[in-house]
């Protein structure tokens, strides 16, 4: 009796061992992929309690859960030769368990590596701008050049690529800062001189409504009078129409065009300057013969408007001019005239032909 106690536990902890052995919990993420004897079932278990054989039987769970894989730092150069550094995570998970189990080993590492390789070469064809400005583009390209190596032969499924960081040489962000601020400084301006020429044609309208209404400039400038004293300056600024001053200049040269030129009577011996009053002519006297006087070389000087009646400067007094041989400033019962009534009268008797004593009487008669 005893014997066959003992018999019973002993087959009744075999079952349970037996029992514990086939017996396979898969958890809800997960899928069993069953091995017998080596050879794969087609039956793929689910999650739940699953029983398998004892012996001959061996479950593999694989989770098909999104996996996320970073991609280590990779330098390459771009398309217009520029050296920088690329890292990237990956978004991943596995579709198809038999052919993430039987055709790769080790599926992360294999995807870690073609994230690599494709990450340089995707960099590779693209330019900087184009890397910098439009990652959108960068992260659909390298989820295109990762899924045809990965989705239909291993059963992986990559989700998402994105870049996280790009890590540029110090001379290349100095020129693009450079770059940068110097674009930013043309926007402003630009903005400034859009601003000047609304600011322009709105003072023109301005300046239009206030020609139409003259007393509108009149207030404007009284206007101004009280900004500028209500700083309580010591100075009071009063603005000086621009009009005015040209109104005083078109006046000013009209009255300088009206007023006739006075200029010197020219000298014997002298050239007459342009535009000089010329001596009446005298009638020619029979039997008179004028030596020819030799050249005399001629000066032209430009004419200078004198401030009052020019006089010549020689020595009047006593001096015999004309036909009559009179001197200057000696008249029938009159004084010695003052110096400018001598020019007066030598001005008015001085002879435009060469007179009978005009040989003898060229030196001036002392006394």
């Amino acid at each position: 009796m005893g014997v066959l106690i003992i018999v019973l536990v002993v087959l009744a902890l075999a079952g349970l061992v037996l029992l514990a052995m086939s017996l396979r919990n898969v958890q809800q993420y997960e899928k069993g992929v069953v091995f017998r004897f080596g050879r794969l079932l087609p039956d793929i278990r689910g999650p739940g309690l699953r029983v398998i054989r004892p012996i001959g039987d061996r479950m593999q769970k694989v989770s098909v859960q999104t996996q996320v894989l970073g991609i280590p730092p990779q330098g390459s150069i771009t398309a217009d030769n520029v050296t920088l550094t690329v890292d990237a995570v990956v978004y991943f998970r596995v579709t198809d368990p038999v052919k993430a189990l039987v055709n790769v080993r080790d599926y992360p590492s294999a995807v870690s590596q073609i994230a690599q390789t494709s990450l340089r070469a995707v960099i590779g064809r693209a330019d900087l701008d184009t890397l910098l400005s439009d990652r959108d583009h960068i992260n659909s390209e390298l989820k295109k050049v990762m899924d045809a190596p990965t989705e239909e032969p291993w059963g992986l499924r990559i989700e998402r690529v994105e870049i996280k960081d790009i890590a540029l040489p110090e001379s290349m962000m100095r020129s693009m800062s450079k770059q940068a601020e110097a674009e930013r400084e043309r926007r402003a301006r630009v903005i400034a001189a859009d601003g000047e020429f609304q600011a322009s044609q709105r003072l023109s309208d301005a300046a239009a409504t206030m020609a139409d209404t003259p007393g509108a400039l009149q207030l404007r400038l009284l206007q101004t009078v009280v900004d500028v004293s209500a700083e309580k300056n010591s100075t009071l600024v009063m603005p000086f129409p621009v009009e005015m001053l040209r109104f005083f200049e078109r006046q000013s040269r009209e009255t300088d065009d009206d007023t006739p030129a006075r200029r010197s009577v020219p000298l014997p011996g002298r050239a007459a300057h342009p535009g000089d009053h010329e001596l009446p002519e005298v009638p020619a006297i029979p039997g008179l013969v004028v030596p020819a006087a030799p050249p005399v070389p001629v000066a032209f000087v430009p004419p200078v408007e004198p401030v009052g009646p020019v006089v010549p400067a020689l020595h009047l007094s006593g001096e015999r001019v004309g036909f009559g041989g009179g001197r200057i400033g000696e008249r029938i019962g009159a004084p010695v005239a003052g110096r400018a009534a001598v020019a007066r009268e030598r001005r008015d008797n001085w002879p435009t032909q060469a007179g009978p004593d005009q040989e003898r009487d060229a030196t001036p008669a002392a006394g």
